[in-house]
């Protein structure tokens, strides 16, 4: 086979190929400005924090927690359900405290956990579900087991994942950021946990699209020196 028609075959397939990835990277590229970040994070789903200081009359002093909780690294004084509680870190993990009378408020309930969800939610939906995972789904995959998935009625099905151990919101998930994960997903071509942007496929269409374009440019090339000989051979 001619050089030529070999470089005009190749870069015909190649070009195939990568315009069809093409296309996905332009339709996920215009979800993905069409649609705000901020609305794809869900900050309007969460209450912004009330600014009321806390009353530290008969609070658990500092000292006296270390014994509540041994092994003790930090600790946090906030406000939760409208009661002050500390959030805690030890050696074997995170807890929550009521501050007043020093008692374990943590693992959370399923009742607790809705009262958490429910105080923190911006919106007027009710709960639809809450269940304990064990296991992360795919939109919170990086977020560490267990947590509170909790659902509430309304648009693109907001949900709640809340830490048994401390009460905190530690991601907030809606079908607008479900959509943005999944077109994501082709954008970098990462079908496996879409988070490599650097991934081998990847790879393999950039330097396609390189080929394309270099098969391309050799075609254009030989295309005006070809119009050039068949001037002369008319002259």
């Amino acid at each position: 086979m001619r050089w030529p028609a070999l470089a005009r075959k190749t870069h015909k397939w190649l070009a195939l190929l990568v315009a069809i990835q093409a296309v996905f990277w332009t339709l996920s590229g215009l979800y993905m400005t069409a649609v705000h970040i901020d609305i794809i994070h869900g900050d309007r789903l969460v209450k912004a924090p009330p600014s009321v200081p806390i009353d530290m009359t008969g609070l658990v002093e500092p000292a006296h927690l270390a014994h509540l909780a041994p092994g003790l690294l930090a600790a946090r004084l906030e406000r939760q359900l409208g009661e002050p509680v500390y959030v805690v870190e030890t050696e074997s993990g995170k807890a929550l405290f009521d501050a007043r009378t020093g008692a374990k408020l943590s693992p959370l309930t399923e009742a607790q956990a809705r009262a958490r969800a429910r105080a923190l939610f911006a919106e007027d939906g009710g709960i639809v579900s809450a269940e304990l995972l064990t296991k992360a789904p795919l939109e919170v995959q990086t977020r560490p087991m267990p947590l509170w998935r909790v659902e509430f009625e309304g648009a693109w099905r907001p949900t709640f994942y809340i830490s048994p151990f401390t009460g905190e919101l530690v991601s907030r998930r809606h079908d607008l950021w479900r959509t943005f994960d999944f077109v994501w997903m082709f954008h970098i071509m990462d079908y496996d946990d879409r988070q490599d942007v650097n991934n081998p496929l990847i790879r393999v269409f950039t330097w396609m699209a390189v080929a394309t374009a270099a098969t391309g440019g050799w075609l254009l090339i030989y295309s005006f020196r070809r119009k050039r000989r068949v001037r002369k051979a008319a002259a």
